[in-house]
């Protein structure tokens, strides 16, 4: 509870110090909360829970980024395998028509 406090706070305080709401903003906040609650343990185990911190938060903000361009991706390439070939559009096969 106390560190979802302290990641909120400082999530928030980042959006408004940057000025903008990104996956940044929450692995420093996760970061920050993580090394503040092991301030106790002493410079290195500070620094070593805000490493820790960070990148867990790092791939829990990377997992719907990467998962967003694989979907992105995969659909680009349906739409374009399915995509009709423009130099065909509007030209009609004459080899079918029976001239009389």
């Amino acid at each position: 509870a106390v560190w979802g406090g302290l990641f909120s706070s400082m999530d928030c305080l980042l959006m408004a110090l940057r000025g903008k709401e990104d996956p940044w903003n929450s692995v420093m906040a996760g970061a920050t909360a993580s090394g503040m609650l092991a301030m106790r343990t002493g410079m290195v185990g500070m620094v070593g829970a805000a490493v820790g911190g960070a990148v867990i938060l790092g791939l829990i903000e990377s997992i719907p980024i990467a998962l967003t361009r694989y979907q992105a991706t995969q659909q680009r390439e349906m739409t374009f395998q399915q995509a009709p070939d423009p130099s065909i559009i509007g030209k009609q096969d004459t080899s079918t028509l029976h001239r009389h």
